[in-house]
């Protein structure tokens, strides 16, 4: 198994379920639902359940969610690493949702993020992490100048970089260093931010991403297509609809994960797409962004037994 370096975001997600249809300006009976979260931070839990000996570096707060960003690591598996702001809050994002999971609004409190100048990535105990991790995983969520400057170190001592978008606004911080990553794992909207252009088909992301220097990543579309490339190859295949959705918070860090774990592998393209499904469609069947009782037996076992998804 392979020893990964997650930085990037780790937070609190709240999530307001209403009991039924949202009503404007009044008060909404409902019940909240809290649970850790952040791209890089759910693809790093994934992966510890697998197997793999991941290190989290985050920025955090000095306050109770810290700690609760903490024990969900801990329970992971996962090294923490914190970058800690003992005066600042943990970053939360916070929705309201429709009882069939249709978002009514949000609020994002990510202002810490904001902080990390490159510097504090790029200190000598640091750089000792990163030359011995075998993977760097990061996510956008923190500043360009920081995130240009783990793409030059990883790129200067040949360690590959993974990148999960986050969002079509943080996305483009990566432009300037598109060259660096090897897989970019990113929805359509991200794609079509960062590209400037929209695919007619799942098919076109490839070759229109490959078009602004990207060599690898993964689009998906929701329940669609779902797209992979990498070193001038790429397969576009139709996830098997979805016996029970519960939640799909998470549902494309989990994508990414299993398209990770089996090219940390060594496995062919295709093949680690169908395990990145199998992975996402696991995640998408409980609430919250992970599944908790996530292994490699249970991968292997849900895979062998969803239909296989189409090529087109």
């Amino acid at each position: 198994m392979a020893r990964i370096l997650a930085i990037g975001g780790a937070h609190i997600d709240r999530k307001g379920w209403l009991d039924g249809p949202h009503r404007p300006g009044v008060s909404n009976p409902g019940r909240w639902e809290v649970e850790a979260g952040g791209g890089a931070f759910n693809a790093a839990r994934n992966l510890a359940r697998l197997g793999h000996q991941v290190t989290l570096v985050a920025p955090r707060g000095g306050d109770a969610a810290a700690g609760m960003v903490a024990e969900a690591a801990a329970q992971a598996g996962i090294e923490d690493c914190p970058l800690t702001f003992l005066d600042r809050a943990t970053p939360s994002y916070s929705a309201i949702l429709e009882p069939d999971g249709n978002l009514v609004t949000a609020l994002a409190d990510m202002a810490l993020y904001d902080l990390i100048p490159a510097r504090r990535l790029m200190t000598a105990r640091l750089r000792t992490r990163l030359a011995g991790a075998e993977l760097l995983l990061v996510d956008s969520n923190l500043p360009e100048s920081a995130l240009a400057a783990l793409a030059d170190f990883a790129a200067g001592i040949g360690l590959p970089l993974v990148v999960i978008a986050v969002s079509p606004a943080k996305v483009v911080r990566w432009r300037a260093s598109l060259s660096r990553i090897a897989c970019l794992a990113m929805n359509t909207a991200e794609a079509a931010a960062l590209t400037g252009a929209q695919a007619e088909s799942s098919g076109e992301w490839p070759a229109l991403l490959a078009g602004i220097g990207l060599t690898g990543g993964l689009v998906s579309a929701g329940a669609g297509p779902v797209a992979a490339f990498a070193q001038g190859m790429a397969s576009v295949l139709a996830p098997p609809p979805l016996d029970q959705l519960q939640d799909v918070t998470g549902a494309g860090d989990a994508l990414a994960s299993g398209y990770l774990d089996g090219w940390l592998a060594g496995g062919a393209l295709e093949a680690n797409l169908a395990r990145g499904i199998a992975l996402a469609r696991l995640t998408a069947g409980v609430r919250g962004p992970v599944r908790h009782d996530l292994s490699q037996g249970l991968l292997a076992q849900t895979l062998a037994a969803m239909p296989k998804p189409m090529p087109i």
